[in-house]
């Protein structure tokens, strides 16, 4: 059952990959998890029960454009985002800092005041704090809390690098001051410094300093290649704190979540399912389709034998190749619910080679196929 106070039970370690369990008073997480991304309040197309009954235990969404929109007000006069999409699961917010330097323009950042920008949706000047991300996402009454950090797009610069750390540990303390004593929600440094272990390191000891119930890897899955990805994670994860959980924040395909999974990652979050499902893309157990493709006009078959959730295996390759052609929202609907149906698959499948010590078997067999 479970408790009213946030916490992370290391249960296992299959050498490098851990099984655990993070508890929220609104439900049980079992690690490694993914969490299908509702930036909106929403996860694209598909029904919140419906990503319930894939396994999901947690969703994100995004404080960044609930902010923007319907703005935080609204969600707060209901009693928060749990009430305002009626999701029953725990839900992570992030802290906005990734939104602000991809899709804000003209963006300005102060030690003191924080991210100033122009609203992507009508331009609207807007300055965002460490202490104003944190009070959001409390209006909000999310269960895992992001800090503030700054997240510089993909740099070889190591001086810029440097100077973003400092100012993201400054932030990041701010926000725990902010975050105060709420033993309910669980709250998350991020670790930052590119692809460089150094100050990888740097950041990470200075979060620790800080002391956090759960630590992120930002700034991965920008551009670099997946090899130099792991390479990352390898020289963070093993001085990170052992009993806290540890999350890739927006990683990725299957080989990205076994490959990190391998090197002691805990949590992930993408897009990818629900944005695939709208692009006609299926995940497969024998790898990714492209049902836009016309060799599935005479195929009868369904994406997935054994996917009963809605009846989606009554569907076969021949009509949701016409649904897509004909640019049917069931197409992206289908897609999406199988797509993240197969990423709670292969998690729930990750989880069970780890406790049974068959994980690096697990890895072998589909590290080239899915």
């Amino acid at each position: 059952m479970p408790l009213e106070k946030f916490s992370f039970n290391l249960l296992k370690e299959n050498r490098g990959a851990r099984l655990g369990i993070i508890n929220t008073h609104r439900g049980l997480i079992d690690t490694p998890a993914f969490m299908p991304v509702g930036t909106q309040g929403t996860v694209k197309s598909v029904f919140i029960e419906d990503v319930i009954s894939t396994g999901t235990q947690i969703i994100l969404s995004n404080t960044y454009h609930l902010m923007i929109r319907p703005g935080i007000e609204r969600i707060k006069r209901i009693g928060g985002l749990h009430e305002f999409m009626k999701c029953k699961l725990p839900i992570l917010t992030d802290s906005g800092g990734f939104q602000i330097m991809s899709l804000s323009k003209l963006v300005k950042i102060d030690l003191e005041k924080g991210a100033t920008f122009n609203s992507h949706v009508d331009g609207k000047k807007i300055t965002l704090s460490p202490e104003e991300s944190i009070k959001i996402q409390k209006n909000l009454n999310s269960d895992l809390v992001m800090v503030l950090d700054e997240c510089p797009k993909l740099s070889t610069s190591k001086k810029k690098l440097a100077e973003s750390i400092k100012l993201s540990e400054n932030w990041a303390e701010r926000s725990k001051n902010e975050f105060g004593d709420d033993t309910k929600k669980g709250l998350f440094g991020i670790v930052q410094g590119g692809i460089y272990k150094d100050l990888r390191l740097e950041s990470l000891e200075g979060l620790k300093k800080i002391d956090f119930d759960g630590y992120a890897i930002g700034g991965l899955a920008v551009g670099e290649t997946q090899d130099k990805m792991f390479s990352v994670i390898e020289n963070v994860t093993p001085f990170m704190p052992k009993y806290k959980p540890r999350y890739l924040m927006g990683v990725g395909t299957p080989s990205d979540i076994l490959g990190s999974v391998k090197r002691g990652i805990d949590m992930f979050d993408c897009v990818m399912p629900t944005r695939s499902g709208r692009t006609g893309l299926a995940f497969t157990w024998k790898g990714k389709i492209n049902l836009k493709n016309s060799k599935y006009q005479r195929d009868d078959s369904p994406i997935n034998d054994s996917l009963n959730l809605r009846n989606l295996n009554q569907y076969s390759k021949s009509y949701i190749n016409h649904l897509i052609n004909s640019n049917e929202i069931l197409a992206s609907m289908i897609l999406s619910i199988n797509n993240i149906c197969f990423y709670q698959q292969l998690m729930k499948k990750i989880r069970e080679s780890i406790k049974n010590n068959t994980f690096d078997e697990f890895y072998a067999n589909y590290i080239n196929i899915i």
